[in-house]
C-alpha cells in the first residue's frame, strides 16, 4: 500500500500513520478501486499558496490541493495540505486539529475518487461523503 507522508516548508509530524494508509487504502477498496501511489505532503500557507498560483493561477491561501493521476481503477496522486490552514479551521469550526485534518485528508481522497465540490449541491454531496467516511475512521482506531 504505496501511501506516503511528506512535509514540505513546516514541522509537523502525523501521528498514526499506519491507520490513516489503513482508514484511506479501506476507503478506495470500498469503491472497488485499487490504491496506488498517493503521496501526502503537509505543507505551510506560503508553500501552499506557490502551487495554487503556479499550477492552478489562483491567488489565494487553501487548506488542500489535489493532483489526480487515477488511472483506470488504480487511484494515485498528490495531496498538498496546508497544516496552518488546518489549525485556522479547526478553530473556526470548533474541532480539533486531528479531526480537521482528517477531514481534509478524507477531502482530498474523494477528489482522487471523482468527487468535485464546485456546484453547492456537490458540496453536500462531497460533505456527506466525508461525514460518512469519517465515521468509518472511528471504528477503525
Amino acid at each position: 500500500m504505496p501511501i506516503k507522508f511528506f512535509t514540505e516548508d513546516t514541522k509537523f509530524n502525523l501521528r498514526n500513520k499506519n491507520l490513516i494508509k489503513n482508514w484511506v487504502n479501506s476507503v478506495i477498496t470500498s469503491v472497488n478501486k485499487k490504491t496506488g501511489n498517493i503521496n501526502f505532503i503537509f505543507t505551510s500557507d506560503k508553500y501552499l499558496l506557490k502551487i495554487n498560483k503556479e499550477y492552478l493561477s489562483h491567488k489565494y491561501y487553501t487548506d488542500i490541493i489535489t493532483f489526480n493521476y487515477c488511472e483506470n481503477e488504480i487511484v494515485s496522486g498528490e495531496i498538498f495540505i496546508s497544516i496552518e490552514t488546518v489549525k485556522n479551521n479547526s478553530s473556526r469550526f470548533n474541532v480539533t486539529i486531528i479531526e480537521e485534518l482528517h477531514r481534509v485528508i478524507i477531502h482530498g481522497i474523494l477528489h482522487l475518487l471523482g468527487f468535485d465540490d464546485q456546484s453547492d449541491e456537490e458540496k453536500v454531496i462531497m460533505r456527506e461523503k466525508e461525514n460518512y467516511y469519517l465515521e468509518r475512521l472511528k471504528n477503525l482506531s
